[in-house]
């Protein structure tokens, strides 16, 4: 697996344009094995806005899905509509505009220059990317030595200008061989690399699933809302709190938590003085006093989890809310959008926000964000 950065002397040889061609295809990284719940979500959306059927490539296990364009007479805008809102199942997501199925082993660095050159378009940054599978996990050295080279040559091309308001380039290794390039602007893309965030498990935490939630706050409100939602003092009630890793990163936050749950809390939970326990069913607490947040971890079936957080949100018990759908071994995608639909009829007519998620740190399941918008 050879890197072969440009070489280093006299000008970059021009490839020819047999190692690409420009296209536009949409590829989304995912968790692997959810591959056919990725796409399902684009071809649900593509037959809503009345489009041809968009072909395509996803192997199970591989990590990441295309959808074609070419063949369903879809243009690029299309395309980046198909992306909005943020898909539930993509960890990344980015209109490749060229294709390179057989990348040079000896040079690489100038067949990507090349293809990027013929976008003409300026970038902030360049992003090196493959997916998080048992495949494709060994290119990760590659897709460092890729990218350093990358930003000096595309620099040097004057191709690279450290500018915000300019896209970022993404190059996606699908093997050691063959990538797609396109562009993404910073804020309709993850803000990490390969949609994975760098979290660091807290020695203290009870247990791994505060990593769940912190990515879960980190994903789904800005630093400034965080500041203005998670202040000292503020109520946070967690139903299914057990052993109550998301009670002690609440806490963590100055947050004063009703933790719910008929099991066991971790002594480090307690022992944050932040912490009441309830040995109650989280299906019937009812909160004293409404809460800034509302956490909700219960292994059940999404539709009943769904029917629990719209009785919440109907009654106003909460202003905030992050809650887990455990989803089925089949039709996962459909059971996001029932649970979806069973929150929407219940709050018909009045002003939220609601957002569903597959987050790096969930498994079989999908995070859900609540957001009262009332005045």
């Amino acid at each position: 697996m050879r890197l072969s950065g440009p070489r280093a002397s006299g000008a970059r040889p021009r490839v020819p344009p047999l190692f690409y061609r420009l296209m536009s295809e949409i590829v989304c990284s995912c968790r692997a094995g959810f591959e056919r719940d990725c796409r399902e979500e684009f071809l649900q959306r593509a037959l809503a806005r009345g489009m041809a059927p968009l072909p395509g490539a996803s192997t199970p296990g591989a990590g990441f899905i295309v959808i074609g364009a070419a063949e369903s007479g879809a243009d690029e805008a299309q395309l980046r509509a198909l992306r909005a809102p943020w898909p539930v199942f993509a960890r990344q997501s980015m209109l490749a505009r060229a294709r390179l199925p057989a990348l040079p082993a000896h040079d690489r660095v100038s067949a990507i220059v090349t293809a990027a050159a013929d976008l003409r378009q300026r970038v902030s940054e360049v992003w090196v990317e493959t997916a998080d599978a048992e495949a494709t996990r060994p290119l990760m050295p590659l897709c460092r030595g890729l990218e350093h080279h990358l930003r000096a040559a595309l620099a040097k091309d004057g191709l690279l200008r450290h500018d915000a308001g300019l896209p970022r380039l993404h190059v996606f290794l699908a093997t050691s061989r063959s990538a797609y390039l396109g562009h993404a602007d910073p804020r309709d893309s993850s803000p990490w690399p390969m949609g994975i965030p760098r979290l660091r498990m807290p020695r203290a935490a009870p247990s791994r699933s505060v990593l769940k939630l912190e990515e879960a706050l980190l994903m789904f409100l800005t630093e400034e809302q965080r500041r203005g939602s998670l202040k000292p003092g503020m109520l946070a009630v967690d139903l299914g709190a057990a052993p109550g890793g998301w009670s002690w990163l609440l806490a963590r936050h100055g947050l004063r938590v009703i933790a719910v749950d008929n099991g066991e809390l971790a002594p480090a939970v307690l022992a944050t003085g932040m912490v009441e326990h309830r040995r109650e069913d989280g299906f019937e607490f009812r909160p004293p006093a409404k809460a800034h947040w509302l956490v909700c971890d219960i292994v059940e079936r999404p539709s009943r989890v769904a029917q629990r957080m719209s009785q919440w949100f109907v009654r106003s018990w909460c202003r905030h809310a992050v809650f887990n759908l455990k989803l089925p071994m089949k039709r996962r995608y459909e059971a996001v959008m029932q649970a979806r639909a069973t929150i929407e009829r219940a709050l018909s007519g009045r002003k939220f926000e609601l957002q569903f998620r597959q987050l790096y740190h969930d498994r079989e399941e999908v995070t859900g964000f609540y957001r009262d918008l009332q005045d």
